[in-house]
């Protein structure tokens, strides 16, 4: 099952910061962001450490693992929105995890 969404603006804007900090151009900041939403995805469900996927501009394709994609349909059915629109939603979380936090941090905060 080859599931594609549409990244929305924020993580867009997200994947654009971080690229700025690290000198690289939106479309490559895109997609090593969503590679890396991506792997925690199914880091955390199938325990993969690889992922394989197409950005085109703005529109992911992604084929997830077995384990994923029975982990999104039961989702899915849950809330009565396909597939897809579950992946989006986890890919969403991930949008501002990698990016340089410029406050200070607590005293009692964990490490990072």
């Amino acid at each position: 099952m080859t599931l594609s969404f549409t990244v929305d603006d924020r993580f867009h804007a997200a994947a654009e910061e971080w690229g700025e900090q690290r000198l690289m151009d939106t479309e490559e900041a895109l997609e090593t962001k969503v590679e890396q939403a991506l792997l925690e995805i199914e880091h955390l469900v199938a325990g993969v450490h690889e992922v394989e996927f197409t950005v085109d501009g703005r529109e992911v394709r992604y084929e997830p693992t077995d384990d994923l994609a029975a982990f999104l349909e039961s989702q899915a059915a849950e809330a009565g929105i396909d597939e897809a629109a579950v992946l989006k939603l986890h890919v969403d979380l991930f949008a501002s995890v990698f990016l340089d936090d410029d406050e200070e941090r607590p005293p009692n905060a964990p490490p990072t």
